[in-house]
């Protein structure tokens, strides 16, 4: 099935929130809160999904044939793909009632860990969501990414232990999540975290031996706030525009973030990525990997355990098929000044968003300045 089919599948089965587009760009839910829409006027997604679409690529074949290889190493873990799908907190009330929670999250682990690469879980009130995806993870030896809201101290500690006691590739934060609406006024209390407390939470971390991602991160200052707290990774994200109105682009600020975070700390992003030329973008403007997360819910509606495997599967065989060499926007140099051999990349992330446009070549990038990549 193409993801065209499984968006039409989940038409009858993930309402009401969700339209199932064959194009997930944010406009048809943009508002719907609880749904996966954005906040206030409900145009941040959609400017997330039209700031990678305004990257231009351009092409260059003139040069040694090679096999691709998708591979990449992000969190210490050898991944297939630069790809990883993105966590969802309460499937239930942002998206129907097919999956609760906990079988959502088997579907995705389950799916990510077939293909190679990992899933993240998400958390909420109930504290049951992040008990059971904890033990999920545990289950996969670890495939997977719990990540953690943040709550007053003394739940964040509690759900940090239960998530560490799973062995996970890595725990998360996303600290954005003190503006969602739906937690205000809650109990527990999530609120906006100190560098300092980021720093203790990414040190209990590393004491238990896992690595720590702090997501949510938009700006210079932040990044460099995380990086001298000790994070390992951050997720530049603005939570979808489901935090506060009126935010740029996740694609816009990304090169900035990459420049202040430094060489120790992996900058992930996601954010309206929807084919594998936006993971290539986002890669070309410096990003370790990228998350997916929407789209994934959707085929997991329209196709269930079966639908939800097909994407990163069928991305990972139609990208062998193409080969091509990124180099960043600093002239082929990374952020050190090294030359950039040869960087493999994936073209089509879920190989059937755009099931009647060819997949073309993944090309050899001179990145040169502005928005030509």
């Amino acid at each position: 099935m193409s993801y065209a089919e499984l968006a039409a599948a989940a038409r009858g089965t993930i309402g009401p929130h969700c339209r199932a587009c064959p194009v997930c760009d944010g406009r048809a839910c943009a508002g719907v809160m609880p749904g996966p829409g954005d906040k206030g006027v409900g145009r941040v997604a959609e400017k997330n999904w039209r700031a990678w679409q305004a990257l231009s690529v351009n092409t260059d074949t003139l040069h040694e044939p090679f096999s691709a290889d998708t591979s990449a190493t992000v969190l210490g873990r050898e991944l297939s793909l630069p790809v990883m799908i993105g966590p969802v907190g309460d499937v239930q009330r942002h998206y129907g009632d097919v999956y609760d929670t906990m079988g959502y999250n088997r579907c995705v682990l389950e799916a990510a860990a077939e293909e190679g690469t990992l899933a993240w879980t998400g958390d909420g009130l109930d504290a049951s969501i992040m008990t059971q995806s904890c033990d999920l993870i545990s289950e996969l030896g670890g495939a997977g990414v719990p990540t953690v809201k943040p709550w007053d101290d003394a739940t964040l500690m509690r759900k940090l232990d239960e998530a560490l006691a799973a062995g996970p590739a890595a725990v998360a934060m996303d600290i954005d999540a003190a503006g969602l609406p739906f937690l205000r006024g809650q109990e527990p209390p999530a609120g906006a975290k100190s560098a300092e407390k980021i720093a203790e939470v990414a040190a209990r971390c590393h004491d238990a031996g896992s690595r720590f991602v702090l997501k949510g991160v938009m700006t210079a200052a932040a990044a460099r706030r995380a990086a001298e707290a000790g994070v390992d990774a951050i997720v530049v994200s603005n939570h979808g525009g489901r935090v506060l109105d009126g935010v740029p682009a996740t694609a816009d600020v990304l090169p900035a973030i990459v420049a202040a975070a430094g060489e120790k700390v992996e900058v992930l992003v996601d954010g309206g990525i929807r084919s594998g030329l936006d993971v290539f973008r986002a890669l070309a403007l410096g990003a370790r990997a990228c998350l997916i997360c929407r789209p994934f819910v959707v085929a997991a509606f329209g196709g269930g355990a079966g639908g939800r495997a097909r994407l990163p599967g069928a991305a990972a065989h139609r990208a062998r098929r193409h080969h091509g060499d990124v180099r960043r926007a600093r002239g082929g140099q990374d952020r050190a000044g090294r030359p950039l051999g040869l960087a493999h990349v994936l073209l089509v992330t879920c190989a059937a968003m755009r099931p009647r446009r060819p997949a073309g070549l993944i090309w050899r990038q001179y990145c040169g300045c502005g928005q030509n990549l």
